[in-house]
């Protein structure tokens, strides 16, 4: 699919407002999906305007929490990717938060079954995602699918936490770049047939 050669990964984004029936068909490509056992896990939330900056705005809070307090020690030179994500956050015109309505916090100890769940879920979140980004490069659309929002869990976890559990977010605008394909892993390196 030519989605797939041409979809690239957007952090500039035109100020045009992304027009609802657009969105919709987005929304609607990702719902489409295909999810484990049809359980369909996912909520979609749309952020614009004012819910949009009050997001980025508690996300900012989050990642200056975690500068101190370190869920994730190992990541904290990504810090200040996560700040810029943020930026783009304020810049692109759309921001789509995934949920996964029966998803389990970070924190909870879970059984090897709820465990396989979740992972079946997650796989089926990214499916709806990968779906969402290309659905979005067909109709000229521009996407930034952001999973630096665990970087302020904590905070974002009880943000619509009605929803379920944060699981990503994607933003969406009218690009304002083109970037180039960015290198990938040989072929070689990451396929092996076995008989």
């Amino acid at each position: 699919m030519k989605e797939i050669e041409n979809r690239r990964s957007i952090r500039k984004f035109c100020s045009q407002k992304v027009e609802r029936e657009l969105i919709d068909n987005i929304l609607k490509a990702g719902i489409d999906a295909p999810s484990a056992k049809n359980r369909q896990p996912w909520k979609f939330v749309v952020l614009e305007d004012n819910a949009k900056k009050q997001f980025s705005e508690i996300m900012r809070q989050g990642i200056q929490e975690e500068s101190s307090r370190k869920l994730l020690p190992n990541s904290s030179k990504y810090l200040a990717a996560a700040n810029h994500t943020a930026q783009i956050i304020d810049q692109a015109p759309v921001l789509l938060l995934i949920y996964n309505p029966q998803g389990k916090s970070l924190y909870e100890d879970l059984s090897i079954e709820n465990k396989i769940y979740e992972r079946a879920d997650i796989q089926s979140v990214g499916a709806a995602i990968q779906n969402i980004i290309l659905e979005a490069t067909s109709l000229g659309i521009g996407s930034l699918w952001i999973c630096d929002i665990y970087f302020a869990y904590d905070r974002l976890s009880k943000y619509h936490k009605e929803y379920g559990e944060l699981l990503a977010a994607v933003a969406l605008g009218y690009p304002d770049e083109n970037p180039t394909k960015r290198p990938r892993n040989a072929f070689k390196d990451v396929v092996s047939y076995l008989k």
